[in-house]
């Protein structure tokens, strides 16, 4: 797949994650964010002028690579998402085209990105959507009593294809949090918690 013009603002890319959605996953966290939820995780990536510009043709050999080494997934987060829906949904079809499924996390609401003229394409490029603002007020509680990848309790999870089911043992599994090294730069992501820290955190790349 080649693309000419097409690019994306992105703030970071983690290559091969267990962090961020189901089984192993090539993550892409999209710079800018006009929504700006109090005690954001990634306040660094609200500045939409911040990020490298990537072109989706770098993207797409990524996803390549990653498919190769045995990724089943693409998870895309911010920042916002859909405050670019068209490279994002370009890169989303590109993964399926791949045969890898796409997870996105979005402050807005379900009904909210049905609601926009800018939003379809992405949309119907989605298997697993997790939607909602952040709010500090209402956190998820740890699995299993809470669920796998959420950050508050107003958000919800949409299974908008059959690629996963709801009853999928990983959406239950407790949270995780990585430290990648590659190339000099020191990269931790995923969902900390106090047992988390306690059992220790998974590394990659040392």
């Amino acid at each position: 797949m080649t693309y000419s013009h097409d690019v994306l603002r992105v703030a970071t890319i983690s290559p091969d994650t267990e962090a961020e959605g189901p089984g192993r996953r090539w993550a892409i966290w999209l710079q800018g964010c006009s929504l700006r939820c109090a005690a954001c995780c990634n306040p660094e990536m609200f500045d939409p002028r911040r990020g490298t510009e990537t072109t989706l043709a770098v993207l797409d050999a990524q996803l390549v690579a990653a498919r190769t080494a045995g990724v089943e997934g693409i998870t895309v987060l911010g920042g916002e998402p859909f405050e670019q829906p068209a490279g994002a949904a370009a890169l989303a079809e590109a993964a399926h085209a791949h045969g890898l499924t796409v997870m996105v996390f979005s402050g807005y609401e379900l009904a909210e990105l049905r609601a926009r003229p800018d939003g379809a394409r992405f949309l119907a490029a989605i298997d697993l959507l997790v939607d909602g603002r952040y709010d500090r007020t209402r956190p998820e509680p740890p699995p299993p009593l809470g669920r796998r990848w959420i950050g508050s309790t107003n958000q919800t999870m949409h299974h908008l294809t059959e690629a996963y089911r709801a009853d999928d043992p990983r959406m239950r599994a407790a949270n995780t949090i990585e430290i990648h090294w590659k190339d000099g730069q020191l990269l931790i992501n995923g969902w900390p918690s106090a047992d988390a820290l306690v059992r220790g955190i998974r590394t990659k790349e040392p």
